[in-house]
């Protein structure tokens, strides 16, 4: 269902003379910098329409929008066009169920089935906190469900329970919107009232997000956008999905630029909630082996440069959206696109180093490797991706669909870009326990980054390919 996308960046103005950046002077001549930026980035990503928002030191620096909300009539995208969530909508469903924690409705070490008697008995040890950080273990029913199936609460928790464990809950890290779904239905019985009622009276009214709500295909919605795809490089209009897929707690929302610069002011001022709440939202999750991984109730938790960003991407039916707040520059920006093969996420980090050079993400080059078995390895899997023999066994947190669709969509690919140069080491982090490989690799005279991350005991749980641009 809803997806993350990349990490980011931000940005930064200011209220006083101990500001270090663009003058109120600059302001316009940056504005029509960060203008020519996002047209020509929609040019080139072929994009119809994009809204874009940045927040530096309080004050609002751009509210607009670019491009058609709608290609059949020609509508013009404002800073009003609301374009759906994705995942950012997640911390929204992160604020409902912590709204039930203040209540004492529920407590965070809640077993999940406290609320969901029915589950599995494998679920004993799933706390509502595994559920808000991903860390349950449930795998992700993310292209499991028929996208033209009406299901009630009932039927998509009964489907949750059919779905394998990962990994002992807290161990690991894993993205799931299954977590995030079952998080909405939890609101829902333990509120009384749907989780989206919650949101309206209770977050976006005190936030101030006037137009901020759950999807509906049936309601007659002011400046609603409509969303695309791309198939093979034609734009279309979006899949139809059932109603009940669009009222799931992992982003089911419509939202606006300006509705998004309300809630970045709510975070701000860390509104709504007690400041505890607040800090376990932002805090990163703890495995049960100690380390911790980037990641809170909802929110991304990275670093640049030393510097705090909090972040959170998201792409569903024909929409993505990318939400960063650069906490070291004071700076915020929201970028959100009415099609599926946006770069929200590459958007922002341009807008990011159009404000402060500071915040470019630096070129990768090659680093000493000390892993040459791991180097060797890797290579080995890379062939086998191309030669379409990669095991599933080599993978951790796959179900098989998912397998079989990346194993033929990553063979396509290489097949496609021919043999494939030696492996140069540039960059090696460390996520919770897993590790993070990403190789420079040249295809004939193009360069790309191959990407994997292997847990503590050589599985794979990531691996992809993109091509190095700058």
């Amino acid at each position: 269902m809803r997806t993350p996308s990349q990490p980011l960046a931000l940005v930064a103005v200011l209220l006083c003379s101990l500001f270090v950046g663009p003058s109120a002077a600059a302001q316009p001549a940056l504005r029509a910098r960060i203008d020519a930026y996002v047209q020509a980035e929609m040019a080139r990503q072929k994009v119809p329409g994009i809204a874009v928002g940045v927040v530096s030191h309080g004050k609002v620096l751009l509210a607009k929008g670019y491009g058609f909300a709608n290609l059949e009539h020609r509508v013009p995208v404002t800073a009003d066009t609301l374009f759906q969530s994705g995942s950012v909508g997640k911390q929204f469903t992160t604020m409902a169920v912590m709204l039930q924690v203040e209540a004492g409705r529920l407590s965070l070490s809640d077993k999940v089935t406290k609320f969901f008697p029915d589950a599995p008995a494998a679920w004993s040890a799933i706390t509502v906190r595994h559920l808000l950080t991903h860390t349950s273990g449930i795998a992700d029913l993310e292209g499991l469900l028929d996208a033209r199936k009406d299901y009630t609460d009932e039927e998509l928790a009964r489907f949750a329970y059919a779905l394998p464990l990962e990994f002992p809950a807290g161990s690991r890290w894993n993205y799931s919107n299954t977590g995030y779904v079952l998080l909405g239905i939890l609101v829902n019985r333990v509120a009384g009232t749907f989780y989206g009622n919650i949101l309206a009276e209770h977050v976006f009214k005190p936030a101030g997000m006037k137009t901020a709500r759950g999807i509906s295909e049936a309601d007659v919605i002011p400046n609603r956008a409509a969303g695309y795809r791309q198939v093979e490089g034609v734009v279309k209009n979006q899949e139809w999905v059932s109603p009940s897929l669009n009222t799931t707690g992992d982003g089911s929302l419509y939202v606006s630029v300006k509705d998004m610069l309300a809630w970045d002011a709510a975070v701000q001022r860390q509104a709504l909630l007690t400041p505890e709440s607040w800090k376990e939202i932002l805090s990163p999750v703890k495995l049960t082996s100690g380390a911790t991984y980037p990641y809170g109730f909802g929110w991304q938790l990275e670093e640049r440069g030393g510097k705090p960003i909090h972040l959170h991407g998201g792409a569903w039916q024909g929409f993505r959206s990318t939400f960063a707040r650069y906490l070291g520059d004071s700076l915020s920006i929201v970028v959100l696109a009415n099609s599926d093969f946006a770069g929200t996420g590459r958007l922002v980090d341009g807008i990011a180093t159009l404000i402060h050079p500071s915040l470019a993400i630096p070129p990768l080059s090659p680093i000493e490797d000390r892993e040459p078995q791991v180097t060797a390895r890797l290579r080995l899997l890379l062939e086998q991706a191309r030669s379409g023999t990669l095991s599933p066994g080599d993978f951790a947190s796959l179900p098989p669909k998912s397998f079989e669709e990346l194993a033929k969509h990553h063979q396509q690919a290489l097949e496609a870009l021919g043999p494939a140069g030696s492996l140069v080491l540039a960059q090696r982090l460390t996520r919770g326990d897993d590790r993070l490989y990403t190789y420079l690799v040249t295809f004939g005279p193009r360069t790309f980054r191959y990407f994997v991350a292997l847990t503590p005991d050589d599985r794979v749980t990531a691996f992809g390919l993109r091509p190095n641009d700058p």
